[in-house]
Formats: structure tokens, C-alpha cells, sequence
């Protein structure tokens, strides 16, 4: 008999541990402190919860819940986070590294099991980000765990609903957690293949109720994992993953159910030779996509797959390795369908094919609701690459989807090469470039993976090779690029919408619901949506803004950086971004440049030395910050492309800093902003001049307002406003030095703190954006009955080096500023360059009560920075009902 848990030592002098026995303490179970002490976050883990009465399962409002661990320094303590809160993870408002209050808190028991329950948190007050408990210098993640009789104290199991398992933060579909068993070689076993049975004869055996003989067959493909768990069903494990494995007589599907997913997914790799026992056999399900292979000769028996379970029967695994593997078994070997970028061109919609290639830029992960469940919290994750091979002037365009590879997809940069199989081309009308799409069946390399691979001798691979040998480091990274909004392929010439019910590719909603759909905006959720309007205001910023301090957000209290913390409770306001006055303050502030660095590069290692990727070495920079929670709003002042390049060669060629420049302005200059007022952004900035250059005011507006928007603007229910360009939003230069910290400010936000990334992020100096000079407008749009309006971001591709320019069209305009939202670019003249921005903005009142539709793309940063950017504008004449 297992005895009840005892308590274990208390943690002498914790505030945390004394808080939560005081609660254990209290006859109501309920706790509730003013003044409750600091805690950090440590940990943020999913799982799936239990139904709601009366609400169906496909529709619940929470499919999933959340532990949270936090410490207070001197111990650790695993709570439950109440549903009402879970919007602050949706968000990544509570996330790991972030400092709070838990100022309610009950205690809730389990009365289906004896002498289980758990701490439940139902209201927090937000703090700073990273919190100051996290640099005491020593291994917060070694504290005690606080537990008492009755407290669950499990610390890699759920605490609620006898879940079995964690699942990753943000997907479904990545192995996650302690259940699962990380790859390893596989130990030398002897097994007798004398009375093995080939692929080919098992739909002869398989409706028999003998057992089957033993099967000796090597994988050639491996499908993404599949959760299919409900909050109704009671599965401990339920996942799912499909093989494709042959022998010499054919080819055949191979499913590991449930827990043998934790035990094998990860050790089962493509190449991989496997004698196996006590299998199932059953009908195959045929509605499910399959892999195209390489060899065309080689038969394929879909009517039925092998079934590996854990029990009835269980079946029995043997990995043989590689150096025991005879050449009169026949296996087939692993065979690619590598291709050429030059070769691309000549292929059809939805052909299968692998690459490879350097990568040249990689995108921010983004996320998308799954088809076919949109109320359900389920995503696919993905993020865009563009790598070339040298063998064409554009890049592979790829939309890698996770592939329950995450150590692999999160560590995808520029520099790198990169290997993707059983890619599928995509082909539409409305664009000439193809891109490629992972399927699933699609697996990833980069460098530090490539050792002992399948595809190391393909001749493709061993071409692409040499390619990189004759390839200058310093001229390669010149061409890189990291993070930022970026959109493929570019949108149809003409907005369509169907008669019958009004349904069109890109949902078309009414201005006044953008309030439902920023709501409901998950953490790093990508959405492109259609409205109806005028375009009222256009105005010209100079630069990406930046944020006010640590741990505050765009649209945020800034308590989070304050003492003051800021209150969340189960009855607090929706933390989505409401419609802002007009009026309200926007600064912005250019980004600063980073020295870029060469950096060597790795080739693939088939003889095995090396396959780590040799990075240089890392040298710690000191980036001093000048925030504070209290800063003067200065008067910005925009200059114009050739007024920035005359103050660089006045300067001796040298950069400027604008911040800089602020900081040492003239004293009467600094009575002139302090009396500015802070809803300045909304006024003309005209006759505006300084003595550092010629402001925008020479060109002679930044702001550009329709006739009839003074009127309107202070009559709105409600105008939708999110601050400035954030930093992350545009593209920057690659700096490889500094790539851990790039590559985890475009990644996912961490399910559990990790020293080396939180304080290194914070720690590590700001980019410089792709096109440091370009241009970027504010665009009003208001709502065809003038009730709301919506601020969104308009940047053009201006420079080649900018990843959205492959794919734009081509062909020249007249750079007034509707044919640049039209075409999302700005053209360049032969001797004239570019238009000034106030050329450009001149020409707005074309727009002046032109109806027009404009596509606009969502994404939450995270907490409440929320991006609005436009993807294109229509004229009615461009629109047509089908």
C-alpha cells in the first residue's frame, strides 16, 4: 500500500512557503493579500482540460489549461492557473522570466483521489520582465519544491483533471516534456531473421489469427506526430505517428500508437532498419495524405498498415544499428528527389521534391488557427526561409510548418544549411514565383544535424557543396536578414466574393468587429482580413519605435516596469486593445545599427568529423540603455532621404543617432518640447525646421488628412490605434555574432526559464532594420459608416535586400501613393532614385473619398503589442462577385 505524502521540510524563511501554508491553513480554502510577496515564473505548462456541463467539447471555450511555477528565491511552488486568467497566456502576458503578485489564490482538492489537490492562482498583479529574483546567481531551477499532505507535488505531471502528460505551449504537434525519450544510438541486439516475412505477403496474413511472423524492414519516411486528444476523452497518451517503411518487395505504412510515441518516435529516424514482433495488422485509413517516393518502380500496399501498440499485442522493437546491417537482407536504400532552384521553374503544382540550400533569411515563427476547428485553441506553426543553392539569382521560397522537429525548427538561421524533404510545390494564377510548402511528411536539417544522414552521397548534395567552397563569408552575410512582417505570396490583382453567401478567400468583416478579432488575437497569431472604407489620414514616420522599458508593452500599463504593479483578476477588462482616443501619445525612435561580423561557413561532414556547427566565438558587448519609466516626449522631427545622407557626409560619413542628437539639444530647443503637446503625431508638422538639416516639413507635409476627417474623428465610437512601428516588425540585418539572442527574440517565447536566454536577450544590443532609410506610413482607414476607424502600417519594399521584394512585382509605377499600396513598393527611377516621402505623400489626395478595400494583416507580438500592417489596397473597380 502507498502511503499518503509527508511533509517534507519546509523551506525556512520563504515568504512563498509561509503564504501558501497560511492558505492550507485557512478554513475557507481562500486566501486573498493586498501586499502579497514577489514571485518569478519559471514555468508555463499546457495541458488538456476536463468538459464544460452543457457545452459541447468541439466548442469549449477552454480546451486547455495551465501550471505555473514560481519562486520567490529560496523555494519553488507548482500552482494551477484558474481559466479565467488563461487569457494572459494566450497572450504571453504571464510567461516565463516575468515577475508577479499572486494576490488571490485557493487552495482545491481533488475528491475522486485521496490526498491530492493543488494550489489554484485566480488573480495576479503583473510585474517587471526579467524579474530581479531570477539574477541571485545561483540555479533557481534547483530549489526545493513546496509541498504539504494533501498538496500535489508532481513535479513533470499535470496537476489537475489525472492528465498524464504536459504539451508543448504554443502547437500540438512537438514531442514535449519528460515522457519522451530523446534519440540515442541503437545498442548492438542479435535478432534472427531467418523466418522474417516480406511487406509483400502480409495482405495474405493479415485477417489470420496466428501471429505474425517477424518483419526486418528499413523506414523510408517519417510523418509529423498527430494529437488527437479531446477534453471529453480520457486517453492517456493520444498520439499517433505514421512511418513509411519497404524491404526489397515493396513499401507499407506503419503506425506507433499512444504511448509508444514518448518511448519510440524520436529514436525511430529516417534510414533506420527494424526488426519487429508482435504487430498488428489493420485496413489502412485512406482519406490521409501519403509520401511521394523517390524510387516510381517501387510498389506501394496501401490497403492495409502495421500497427505497434503498447498492449494487445505488445509489441516487441529492435533498432539494428547501421554496422550491423547485411547487404543479402536487400533493404532498399533512402533515395532523394533533390532539385535545383533553376530547375523549380519547370515544375508542376503540387509536385513533391526535396532541397537544399543556404539560408539567406529566416522569418519569425508565426501561428495559425487549425482548419476545420476555428474556437478550438489549436495551431499550426510556422515560419517562411529563403535559402539558395547557386544555381539562380532568386532563393527557394519555403513555408516550413513544424515538423516535430522543434530543437531544429527553433534554431533556424541565416548561415546555415538547411535540408528539407517532401516539399510540395505551389503554384497560383495570381504570381509567377512558386514557392514550397512542407508536407507532412517533411523533415528538417541544419548544420550540427547532417552527420549520418541518408542524403550526404545524393550527387545533388555533394554539388551544392563545392557551390559553397567558392563563396566569400563577408559577401554572404551581407545578403542575411532575420525577423520582421513578411507576406507570401503577394496577394491576387482582384478581390473576389461569392454572390450567394458572401464568402471570399479573405474574410471580409465590418470595421466595428476588429474589436472581436484583436480580442481573440493568440500570442505571435498571424490573421489577414478585408474591410470596406475611405482612407482618411496618411502620415509619415521616420523609424520603428522602440520600447519604453523593460518589460513594458505597447498599449500597457506601465506597471510593469514601475513598483506599481498591474492587477489581473477573473473580473478584469479583456486584455486585447481597446479603441483608443484620439490624441493619445506615440513616439518613435530610430533603431540602432549593430557592426556586422564575418563568420565562416560549415560544410556538411559526411565523413562524420565535425558535424557542429562552428560558430564564433561570442564576445560580451555592453549595450547601455537610457530608458526609464520617466521620459521627455520630444518633438520628432523627420528628415527626408537626402537631408539624412547630407548630415552623414557633413558628419564625415559618419552615422547619427537621432537619440543621441535629442539628448544634447539646445536648451531653448528643450522649451520647445517640453511645451509640445503629447497628441503632437495628430497635428501637420509643416515649416518645421532645425539646425541639424531640413525636416519633413520641406517637402512640404508628414500628414495628410481627407476633407472630411477633422469632422469625423472626434464623432467615432471607436478608432482602433496601437502605438508605434515596433522594432520587430521589420526585417533586420543578421548579426551572427549575436544569433542565440536574434534567433530567440523571432522565436517562440520559452515554456520554462532558461538563464542563458532570458538574460542574454536582455542584455543584448538592438539591430539594424534591412533599410535603414525607408519609408513608413500611418494609414487611417474608416469604416464606410464612419463608426470606427483603424490605424495600420504601411511599409514598401524599397530595397532588394528587403525579403518581401522576391516575388513583388516588377513592373514600374508612378509612385503616387495609392499605386504604392497597390503594389506594396516603392519604384526607383534610373537617375532619379527614389521619390522623397513627402513626393509621395503629395499625391494622397487622390485617395480623398475613394472607396476602396484594404487587406490588413494582424499579429500579436505579445502582452499587447499588436502589429495592423496593409497588405494591399483594392479599388472597387478591382473587386468582382463570382
Amino acid at each position: 500500500m502507498t502511503p499518503l505524502p509527508v511533509d517534507p521540510p519546509p523551506a525556512a524563511g520563504s515568504p512563498l512557503s509561509a503564504s501558501l501554508d497560511q492558505l492550507l491553513a485557512c478554513a475557507a480554502l481562500r486566501h486573498t493579500e493586498d501586499r502579497a510577496g514577489r514571485v518569478a515564473v519559471l514555468a508555463v505548462q499546457r495541458y488538456l482540460s476536463e468538459p464544460t456541463a452543457g457545452v459541447d467539447s468541439h466548442r469549449a471555450p477552454h480546451s486547455y489549461c495551465y501550471d505555473v511555477t514560481v519562486t520567490d528565491g529560496q523555494c519553488r511552488a507548482k500552482c494551477h492557473l484558474a481559466a479565467d486568467l488563461s487569457h494572459l497566456v494566450h497572450n504571453n502576458e504571464l510567461r516565463t522570466g516575468r515577475e508577479l503578485r499572486m494576490t488571490r489564490c485557493s487552495f482545491v482538492y481533488d475528491e475522486r483521489r485521496l490526498g491530492q489537490g493543488a494550489v489554484c492562482i485566480e488573480a495576479v498583479e503583473l510585474g517587471p520582465d526579467p524579474s530581479e529574483l531570477l539574477r541571485t546567481g545561483g540555479d533557481v531551477r534547483l530549489l526545493p519544491l513546496w509541498s504539504r499532505a494533501g498538496a500535489a507535488c508532481r513535479s513533470g505531471a499535470p496537476l489537475q483533471f489525472g492528465r498524464k502528460h504536459y504539451l508543448p505551449l504554443w502547437n500540438n504537434e512537438d514531442p514535449y516534456g519528460e515522457l519522451w525519450r530523446p534519440h540515442r544510438p541503437p545498442a548492438p541486439v542479435t535478432v534472427e531473421v531467418s523466418k522474417v516475412i516480406s511487406v509483400c505477403d502480409l495482405e495474405y496474413y493479415w485477417r489470420s489469427k496466428f501471429r505474425y511472423p517477424p518483419l526486418l524492414v528499413r523506414i523510408m519516411h517519417k510523418a509529423r506526430l498527430r494529437f488527437y486528444g479531446k477534453p471529453d476523452k480520457k486517453f492517456d497518451v493520444p498520439y499517433q505517428a505514421y512511418f513509411e517503411v519497404a524491404d526489397q518487395t515493396g513499401m507499407m505504412s506503419l503506425v506507433l500508437w499512444n504511448s509508444m510515441c514518448p518511448d519510440w518516435y524520436q529514436r525511430f529516424t529516417v534510414g533506420s532498419v527494424l526488426h519487429l514482433q508482435s504487430y498488428a495488422l489493420k485496413q489502412s485509413y485512406q482519406q490521409r495524405t501519403r509520401p511521394r517516393p523517390a524510387d516510381p518502380l517501387m510498389p506501394s500496399f496501401t490497403a492495409i498498415e502495421i500497427c505497434l501498440n503498447q498492449r494487445d499485442p505488445s509489441a516487441v522493437i529492435h533498432i539494428i544499428p547501421p554496422k550491423d546491417v547485411q547487404p543479402h537482407w536487400k533493404l532498399p536504400d533512402v533515395t532523394y528527389h533533390f532539385i535545383t532552384r533553376s530547375e523549380l521553374e519547370g515544375f508542376p503544382h503540387n509536385h513533391t521534391c526535396d532541397i537544399i540550400g543556404l539560408v539567406l533569411f529566416v522569418g519569425r515563427c508565426e501561428r495559425v488557427r487549425t482548419k476545420g476547428a476555428p474556437d478550438l485553441e489549436r495551431f499550426w506553426t510556422y515560419r517562411w526561409v529563403h535559402v539558395v543553392d547557386g544555381t539562380s539569382d532568386q532563393p527557394f521560397i519555403l513555408e516550413i510548418f513544424s515538423t516535430s522537429q522543434p530543437d531544429i525548427f527553433d534554431s533556424i538561421h541565416p548561415m546555415t544549411y538547411l535540408v528539407c524533404t517532401q516539399m510540395r510545390v505551389c503554384r497560383n494564377a495570381s504570381h509567377t514565383v512558386p514557392y514550397l510548402t512542407s508536407s507532412n511528411e517533411t523533415q528538417i536539417f541544419i548544420t550540427g544535424h547532417h552527420k549520418g544522414q541518408p542524403y550526404l552521397s545524393d550527387p545533388r548534395v555533394k554539388s551544392f557543396i563545392q557551390w559553397t567552397k567558392t563563396q566569400s563569408d563577408a559577401e554572404v552575410l551581407k545578403k542575411t536578414s532575420i525577423g520582421g512582417h513578411y507576406y507570401f505570396p503577394p496577394s491576387p490583382p482582384v478581390f473576389t466574393q461569392t454572390i450567394r453567401d458572401g464568402t471570399a478567400p479573405i474574410p471580409m468583416i465590418a470595421t466595428k468587429e476588429l474589436e472581436r478579432e484583436i480580442e481573440t488575437l493568440h500570442y505571435r497569431e498571424h490573421k489577414r482580413l478585408a474591410v470596406q472604407g475611405l482612407i482618411t489620414a496618411v502620415q509619415y514616420v521616420s523609424g520603428p519605435g522602440e520600447e519604453s522599458g523593460p518589460g513594458h508593452t505597447a498599449g500597457q500599463a506601465p506597471a510593469a516596469t514601475t513598483t506599481s504593479p498591474e492587477p489581473v483578476s477573473p473580473s478584469a477588462q479583456s486584455p486585447a486593445h481597446r479603441a483608443q482616443p484620439a490624441g493619445a501619445p506615440e513616439t518613435e525612435r530610430r533603431s540602432c545599427r549593430s557592426e556586422t561580423r564575418g563568420v565562416s561557413l560549415k560544410e556538411l561532414d559526411s565523413s562524420g568529423q565535425g558535424g557542429k556547427s562552428g560558430d564564433p566565438s561570442r564576445a560580451d558587448v555592453a549595450h547601455k540603455r537610457t530608458r526609464g519609466p520617466h521620459k521627455r516626449v520630444a518633438k520628432r522631427r523627420y528628415l527626408t532621404r537626402a537631408a539624412a545622407q547630407a548630415r552623414r557626409e557633413a558628419q564625415g560619413g559618419s552615422q547619427i543617432d537621432e537619440d543621441q542628437q535629442e539628448g544634447t539639444s539646445s536648451d531653448s530647443e528643450a522649451e520647445e518640447d517640453r511645451e509640445t503637446p503629447e497628441d503632437d503625431a495628430e497635428t501637420p508638422r509643416t515649416g518645421s525646421h532645425s539646425p541639424e538639416g531640413p525636416s519633413l516639413g520641406d517637402v512640404p507635409s508628414s500628414l495628410w488628412e481627407s476633407g472630411i476627417w477633422p469632422s469625423l474623428k472626434g464623432q467615432l465610437v471607436e478608432h482602433f490605434r496601437f502605438g508605434p512601428l515596433h522594432r520587430e516588425s521589420v526585417p533586420q540585418k543578421f548579426d551572427y555574432e549575436h544569433k542565440d539572442v536574434m534567433m530567440q527574440r523571432n522565436s517562440f517565447h520559452p515554456s520554462q526559464w532558461e538563464p542563458d536566454v532570458f538574460l542574454g536577450e536582455q542584455d543584448g544590443p538592438q539591430y539594424s532594420a534591412v533599410d535603414d532609410e525607408g519609408y513608413y506610413y500611418k494609414v487611417t482607414i474608416l469604416g464606410l459608416n464612419h463608426q470606427a476607424a483603424i490605424d495600420a502600417w504601411f511599409v514598401p519594399v524599397m530595397s532588394p535586400q528587403d525579403p518581401r521584394a522576391v516575388g513583388l512585382p516588377t513592373d514600374p509605377h508612378d509612385n503616387r501613393l495609392f499605386s504604392c499600396l497597390t503594389s506594396g513598393l516603392v519604384c526607383s527611377g534610373e537617375q532619379s532614385g527614389f521619390p522623397e516621402p513627402g513626393e509621395i505623400l503629395n499625391t494622397a489626395p487622390d485617395l480623398d473619398n475613394m472607396h476602396v478595400i484594404c487587406l490588413l494583416d494582424l499579429y500579436r507580438l505579445g502582452g499587447q503589442k499588436v502589429e495592423v500592417f496593409i497588405n494591399k489596397v483594392y479599388k472597387m473597380s478591382d473587386a468582382v462577385l463570382v
